[in-house]
């Protein structure tokens, strides 16, 4: 219940509120994003705009740079000024429009605000690459958009694939391994092939023998940073030419790489981030496009329909698991081959739980779940960034972003998104 200054009486909001005086009736989301468009406008005004002083000084181009753009310098009191007045004027218009199809654009277009605003106070007085951090997103989100990826190809069948984290794992320990003693594309393919593996063990678990599929997705995930933890301590340490592979360069497009902003974020990448965007287009175009997806889709909406038209469940859904697992597989090799060269205990930190973070974000479609991932993957480049500006915010806390953005998102943002109606549901077949 809450009691409004002025009105006669208290008033529920978890359908809507009812007016004592006039008899107007708002949808709950409405007041809610009211509410805190005027919480967001005082925030950005009190934290970011009161004492802040000097221009905030984005960098577009680099001293490479075919093309040179000219930096972008803004004011930063006044900006916060103008970015507040902008919160609680969307604010404004929510509660008195009633929200209708805008609320979401509103909630999204105010954090992003609100994000921007947050930037131009940490730029303050200094320089900032901006061009280098969406570089840095795109590499970050690589990992978590291709854990997406797998867990929509598993999904869409109807299998929760919780074992993503543990692919990941997997793939990585592969890559840095084979990578070591057959070079960087033996190790590649060998990070494909565990993480297929895998893919094919979680479905005969949760198909042929009808196991919990949460349970097993733990089950997996433990056994790999068991094993890989223990050869990490036990074998790496001692002989350590094993664990030194070599990496994937990235390799700049001609032309399109020229292009200001755009060409160093999507064209000059590494093999990784060229594959992430082509396996997106393709899982896309094969998923609504074409025969084999529609038959995909509808084991994941209704086995039981499927299976009387002729779809052989059970196969559908070991195809697609095993996919999943190697895409995973895929994914993981990018923390040794396309990163750092060697394998640590550990080293994928959560990546593939935030993949199954994206996934729902993205409503179990692998475009929306790369948009997805570049969210997680601009929190996880901007706390970097601005360790290096020297904020004053705890780097503990700058560590922490890519978690928390995680929370928000699933917790405040997803909606009522819908998965595949037999998602998680064992099938038998009569």
């Amino acid at each position: 219940l809450f009691t409004l200054e002025g009105a006669t009486g208290a008033v529920r909001i978890d359908d809507g509120w009812v007016s004592p005086t006039y008899g107007v009736r708002l949808p709950a989301p409405v007041i809610v994003v009211s509410a805190e468009g005027g919480r967001g406008a005082v925030f950005v005004t009190w934290v970011f705009g009161l004492g802040t002083e000097g221009d905030a000084t984005f960098r577009l181009s680099g001293p490479r740079d075919a093309i040179a753009v000219p930096d972008l310098v803004l004011p930063a009191a006044p900006f916060t000024y103008v970015a507040a007045a902008i919160l609680a004027f969307l604010g404004a218009r929510q509660f008195v429009r009633g929200g209708a199809r805008w609320t979401a654009l509103s909630v999204g277009f105010g954090l992003a605000l609100a994000v921007l605003a947050f930037l131009v106070w940490a730029t303050a007085g200094k320089a900032f690459s901006l061009t280098g951090m969406l570089q840095a997103t795109m590499v970050r989100a690589v990992p978590i958009a291709l854990g997406a990826l797998a867990g929509v190809l598993c999904e869409r069948v109807a299998v929760i694939n919780l074992a993503i984290e543990g692919m990941l794992l997997a793939g990585a320990f592969a890559g840095a391994l084979m990578g070591s003693l057959i070079g960087g594309w033996g190790g590649l393919v060998s990070a494909v092939l565990v993480g297929g593996v895998f893919g094919f063990v979680l479905a005969a678990l949760v198909v042929t023998y009808r196991m919990d599929q949460i349970i097993a997705g733990v089950v997996i995930n433990l056994f790999v940073l068991g094993v890989t933890s223990y050869v990490s301590s036990q074998v790496f340490s001692e002989v350590r030419w094993l664990n030194n592979a070599p990496v994937f360069r990235a390799w700049k497009i001609p032309v399109l790489g020229d292009i200001p902003v755009i060409g160093p974020m999507l064209f000059n990448q590494n093999l990784f981030v060229y594959a992430a965007l082509v396996m997106v287009a393709v899982a896309t175009y094969y998923l609504f496009h074409t025969r084999h997806g529609l038959r995909a889709r509808a084991v994941g909406e209704h086995p039981r329909a499927a299976d009387t038209l002729g779809i052989d469940v059970y196969r559908t859904r070991y195809i697609h698991v095993t996919l999943g697992g190697m895409v995973a597989g895929f994914a993981g090799a990018w923390f040794t081959l396309g990163s750092v060269g060697r394998f640590d205990e550990g080293m994928t930190g959560g990546r593939g739980y935030i993949g199954l973070a994206a996934m729902i974000f993205g409503r179990w479609h692998p475009v929306g779940a790369l948009a997805a991932a570049l969210v997680f993957g601009f929190a996880d480049s901007l706390q970097q960034k601005l360790a290096l500006l020297g904020t004053p915010i705890p780097s503990e806390f700058l560590a922490m972003s890519p978690y928390i953005a995680t929370v928000i998102v699933v917790a405040g943002l997803v909606g009522r998104a819908r998965p595949p109606a037999a998602d998680g549901k064992p099938y038998v077949k009569e």
